[in-house]
């Protein structure tokens, strides 16, 4: 079976590390889906990519990529 330049074109999973395990997402997602697949209230939680803190503003317009390294915290507030 040939494979047509649309299948060739078309991006498969994204594959990422999200805590300890790994999940497969759709190719375009961002940190706000991820948010959103698990649940949280977006400003329940604090999200951090590859060690890299995202703000809630950023979530949406951050794609993931194969091999990110994904972390949902909560956030610690005080002085």
């Amino acid at each position: 079976m040939s494979e047509t330049l649309a299948d060739a074109s078309s991006p498969g999973p994204v594959r990422i590390r999200l805590g300890e395990a790994e999940r497969e997402l759709p190719a375009g997602s961002s940190v706000a889906d991820v948010v959103q697949l698990l649940g949280h209230a977006p400003e329940a939680v604090s999200t951090a990519v590859n060690g890299e803190f995202v703000a809630r503003a950023a979530r949406a317009a951050r794609r993931l990529a194969d091999g990110d390294q994904v972390l949902l915290f909560q956030p610690i507030v005080g002085g």
